[in-house]
């Protein structure tokens, strides 16, 4: 840690980095960032800086306030775009309370405790998530860039220099690029990040979402993670390809299986789906993400696993099902929205009961659920995510599991700020209504 610091340090004096920003999320996943100059990193090193965090989304009341933001060393690297006059660099900061007691409220020492839970089982969580967005011409409304599909190139097309210019920044910034391409509708795009430890993949998809943004708007267009932003085709989600490892080996795989998946690894699918519903209000945080779980649109409505079936909320992907360290479970619900912290956390500690609890996994679906009747469902015990924020909120408000994921101080907040979104959401006269009911009545 102290080589890291030094190290850190002398970087910053030889290329003349003249500013950090510090950067965290509130509890809704929104990014958050202050900045401090480059002569007092040392100092934030030692002792930390102090901020008020009375006006940050789920953090402190106003009468406990003041909080302390430690930079984490390993997260440091330098903004491509900032100006060379004016180079800054970023680190991601763990926040304590002013005794030195880490916040619980912070969403990355959520997934840290999460993460030692695992830890403290002998496995260490990893993920590999596939967010989705989409290029707009402007913020104004969703005009798009192209009417392609799925995997489609059409030359002239800028939104791949888009998508080129952004993985060649995420990887000046240390985030591995596996892929990408374009999406399934028009003007959506997809770029994935490669495989690595939940925390560290916590910090990167907060920033791929500004890196995505900050390019875009650079070359005079806008980007979108909001889950279903046109009518009609469809939304954005984040699959999460997740393992469990132990040193280097992937405890998901079993070669004597015919699915080549361990007991643990089916212990820790069935736990996903024994919670799946009432941990929706987390993966799916937003009125609109609702928009996107409807029939018709590739995403999950319905509870349930297979391998090669793509209608299954949960799906163990076949590219390569002799490797060892390629074997995982793929869990399709959340979208780009979320927060990642919060989102990793609820499945981690999901898939941890039912590995701790030996629950037992149901056959797979081996057909399209979205073509079974209602009866043949309830035949099978396949149950349906909720399909609203409404009834999310329901759900989640009586989880045991996820007030235990998120802890009570976040888990308060999240249920009481969601209750206000559907309260505002529920009294809005809306464009649909207008124009269905106006003339008639």
């Amino acid at each position: 840690m102290e080589s890291a610091k030094s190290y850190i340090l002398e970087t910053v004096r030889q290329k003349g980095i003249r500013y950090i920003n510090l950067w965290f999320t509130d509890v809704l996943g929104f990014l958050k960032s202050f900045t401090i100059a480059a002569g007092e990193l040392e100092l934030a090193f030692e002792e930390g800086i102090g901020f008020d965090g009375s006006s940050i989304e789920g953090f402190a009341r106003i009468e406990e306030s003041d909080m302390i933001a430690v930079p984490v060393p390993a997260t440091f690297q330098i903004i491509p775009w900032s100006p060379k006059d004016h180079l800054t660099a970023r680190m991601f900061v763990d926040i304590f309370e002013p005794g030195g007691r880490p916040f619980e409220g912070d969403p990355r020492y959520v997934l840290k405790k999460n993460l030692k839970r695992a830890a403290d089982m002998g496995f260490t969580y990893c993920v590999g998530p596939e967010p989705e967005y989409f290029y707009f011409k402007d913020p104004a409304g969703p005009e798009t860039l192209d009417k392609g599909g799925y995997f489609d190139l059409t030359p002239p097309d800028v939104a791949q220099e888009l998508r080129r210019e952004t993985a060649s920044t995420l990887e000046s910034m240390g985030i591995p690029v596996e892929c990408s391409h374009h999406e399934c509708a028009p003007s959506q795009h997809e770029i994935d990040l490669k495989y690595t430890d939940a925390l560290t993949m916590a910090d990167n998809v907060m920033t791929y979402r500004l890196v995505v943004k900050e390019v875009a708007q650079q070359r005079g267009f806008y980007a979108t993670f909001m889950p279903k932003p046109i009518h009609g085709v469809n939304g954005s989600g984040m699959h999460v390809h997740q393992s469990l490892f132990s040193g280097e080996e992937n405890v998901f795989f079993d070669p004597q299986d015919k699915y080549r998946l361990s007991s643990v690894a089916k212990a820790f699918i069935a736990g996903l789906l024994k919670y799946a519903p009432e941990m929706t209000s987390v993966t799916n945080q937003w009125v609109n993400s609702y928009k996107r779980l409807v029939l018709g649109f590739e995403a999950p409505v319905y509870v349930s696993w297979a391998r090669r079936n793509r209608s299954a909320l949960v799906r163990v992907p076949l590219y390569k099902p002799e490797k060892r360290k390629s074997s995982r479970v793929e869990f399709r619900s959340p979208d780009p929205a979320c927060n990642p912290y919060l989102v990793f956390s609820v499945m981690l500690v999901a898939g941890l009961e039912g590995i701790e609890k030996q629950y037992p996994l149901p056959e797979p679906a081996t057909n399209n659920i979205f073509q079974m009747s209602q009866e043949e469902r309830e035949k099978t015990g396949i149950e349906s995510l909720p399909e609203d924020l409404w009834e999310a909120i329901k759900l989640t408000e009586n989880s045991e599991l996820v007030k235990k994921a998120l802890g009570e101080r976040v888990f308060e907040y999240f249920i009481r700020n969601k209750k206000e979104e559907w309260e505002e959401y529920k009294s809005q006269v809306t464009k649909y209504e207008l124009n269905r009911y106006l003339p008639l009545l």
